[in-house]
């Protein structure tokens, strides 16, 4: 099992949920996030001072998946999330040692699905 994080674009969001969907992948978690990376920021001008805004507003997915369904999610979340410019996003893929479903107290991949 592993735990696969993407954090993208938020304008991607609807993207990499369509491909993800298609791809039968359907059980994910999303939250808003702000943070910073190679994009870096931008500046701007507010009430006649410039500001450096350097957290940009991002999308960070969690979904676990079964060992079989780690290439099928990555390549969802790159066809979903790349536009091809800086700011695109990344993903981790970690070990899953262990998940419960709390329901029924299943266990490893059957708790995962």
């Amino acid at each position: 099992m592993k735990l696969i994080i993407a954090v993208i674009q938020p304008n991607r969001l609807s993207d990499v949920k369509e491909e993800l969907f298609k791809a039968n992948v359907g059980k994910m978690t999303v939250t808003n996030v702000i943070g910073c990376g190679q994009q870096g920021g931008y500046t701007e001008s507010y009430r006649g001072n410039i500001v450096e805004i350097n957290l940009l507003k991002k999308i960070r997915l969690e979904i676990a998946v079964n060992e079989e369904y780690v290439d099928t999610t990555v390549d969802a979340i790159i066809k979903g999330a790349r536009s091809g410019s800086i700011g695109d996003g990344k993903i981790f893929i970690l070990d899953l040692p262990r998940c419960i479903r709390i329901r029924t107290g299943e266990e490893g991949q059957e708790a995962v699905g």
